[in-house]
């Protein structure tokens, strides 16, 4: 496919290339990131096209069920399916066709440093033009999960960019490691905003087919060991005597070894107290598992930013996070959630504070913070730290 011929000439102030998952490919909330961020583009006045992958993670490294999702692609949007993430030949190739598009700015994001070679050959390849200012969004520089050769890739990654944005404190004091003299701005997770929006609990509940007295507690997302499930199903072991009313529902596909979780949930005799749907949540489904539930809880172990804090304050439900990497920074704590410890007991505690404190206490104070993270500030950092 030539790509350059999608490029009109004059009718946007910059022309943009955003390098990243996007449709058809489901990418954890990656592809949709870089579909939204997309149209705030757009709505800047700017033109833009998105180099997604053709293939982005062989089947064996992949965890999930299915690296692509059913719904219907995004009608506004130019996306090309071109990168191989395991053929450096394609990645030679896609280098030179986003060069010779000549580019005002590459934005590029980065979330895992087996993206590293590819990604960082296709970013020699476009430099060389000498015209394309090229930006990367850091998701992750030392990821949750290490493993041999993460610093030597993400190294080689890091060079051909010219600058930086984070979107916790977290990741920007780990690039310092990589990268130190070059430019980098923290700017928050900005809202999931298109995913519909606020419906009634009573609404949500009906078409989730949840009893309508329940207190619910979710979990949200891909479920893998840093995002500690485990720890928050031993908090609903502490909760099932003096709660029996409490439910926890579990919404995420398992990107993690499935029967470990059965058996601790047998073993802990919980399932009364387990609403599960692991599969994968399609984007018309997500607005009724956030709105269904009373409270969000994020266990996890380990953390730099969340993409579920941005969808709990877009539908205005309340959080509890653990003290970890980034999720407290951006939760106020008594405001518009609670900080726990990452272990079982703390969890517990909080689960029954916010239970007593009652939900109204939180609203106003997320609609208050809720209008700090719009897209237009993200538009406007990029924007900023790129010297055209």
């Amino acid at each position: 496919m030539d790509i350059t011929s999608n490029v009109k000439e004059g009718n946007a102030r910059k022309k943009i290339v955003i390098l990243g998952s996007a449709h058809p490919l489901r990418g954890g909330g990656i592809a949709t990131f870089n579909e939204r961020l997309a149209k705030a583009f757009m709505q800047e006045g700017h033109e833009v096209q998105i180099i997604s992958f053709s293939l982005q993670y062989p089947n064996f490294l992949f965890p999930g069920t299915s690296q692509y999702t059913t719904e219907t692609a995004p009608a506004d949007l130019i996306i090309h399916s071109l990168i191989n993430s395991i053929n450096p030949f394609n990645w030679f190739k896609v280098g030179i066709q986003i060069k010779k598009m000549q580019p005002d700015l590459v934005v590029v994001r980065y979330w895992l440093p087996f993206m590293g070679p590819c990604l960082g050959t296709i970013l020699r390849r476009i430099k060389k033009n000498k015209t394309t200012q090229i930006v990367c969004i850091a998701d992750n520089i030392i990821p949750h999960e290490p493993k041999l050769g993460d610093q030597v890739f993400t190294r080689y990654f890091v060079k051909p960019v010219d600058s930086f944005i984070t979107m916790s404190e977290k990741v920007k004091e780990d690039l310092l490691v990589f990268a130190p003299n070059k430019p980098t701005v923290f700017i928050p997770h900005p809202l999931y905003d298109n995913f519909g929006e606020k419906i009634s609990k009573d609404l949500a509940r009906k078409h989730l087919n949840i009893e309508t007295d329940a207190k619910i507690i979710l979990f949200f997302g891909f479920i893998r060991k840093y995002k500690g499930l485990d720890i928050l199903l031993d908090s609903i072991k502490i909760l099932q005597q003096s709660n029996p009313t409490l439910k926890l529902l579990i919404a995420g596909e398992f990107y993690d070894d499935e029967k470990s979780y059965k058996e601790q949930i047998d073993k802990l005799g919980i399932e009364q107290q387990l609403i599960l749907r692991t599969n994968f949540i399609n984007d018309n489904e997500v607005k009724y598992y956030l709105c269904a539930s009373d409270v969000i809880v994020q266990p996890y172990r380990s953390a730099t930013q969340s993409g579920v804090t941005p969808l709990a304050y877009h539908f205005e439900i309340p959080m509890i996070v653990t003290n970890v990497g980034g999720l407290a920074a951006l939760v106020p704590d008594n405001k518009v959630g609670l900080i726990a410890e990452p272990n079982a007991a703390s969890i517990a505690e909080k689960i029954i504070q916010f239970f007593n404190n009652g939900e109204q206490q939180y609203l106003p104070f997320l609609k208050e913070e809720k209008k700090k993270y719009s897209w237009s500030k993200m538009v406007e950092a990029i924007m900023s730290i790129a010297t055209f």
